[in-house]
């Protein structure tokens, strides 16, 4: 059974970035960013949130897409050595970041 609390935890560990595109995320657009399973087990969630990364709608949606066409055989999931993540650093500016977010009530 998955947790259902892993969102919020997700949310307190990482930046509000989603991990593929870089799109910030903050107030009403906060529920298009999802968190998504590394492993694709919903079941696994640590605590230090190491089978997580915070993806948009967009890029969670495609994620998934790759590992349905690679198990009918149309396509392959990328290796970690060639996933191509976000082309910018979108955590150049975290300190800034956390400093002027609020914090969850």
């Amino acid at each position: 059974m998955s947790d259902p609390g892993y969102r919020e935890q997700a949310l307190k560990i990482y930046p509000w970035i989603c991990g593929r595109c870089a799109r910030e995320f903050a107030g009403a657009n906060l529920r298009e960013l999802t968190v998504h399973h590394r492993d694709h087990n919903h079941a696994n969630n640590p605590p230090d949130g190491s089978n997580w990364e915070l993806l948009c709608l967009y890029c969670h949606d495609n994620e998934h897409q790759k590992h349905l066409e690679a198990a009918r055989g149309q396509g392959s999931v990328p290796t970690a050595s060639e996933h191509r993540g976000a082309t910018q650093n979108p955590f150049a500016d975290l300190k800034d970041l956390l400093a002027k977010r609020k914090p969850p009530k």
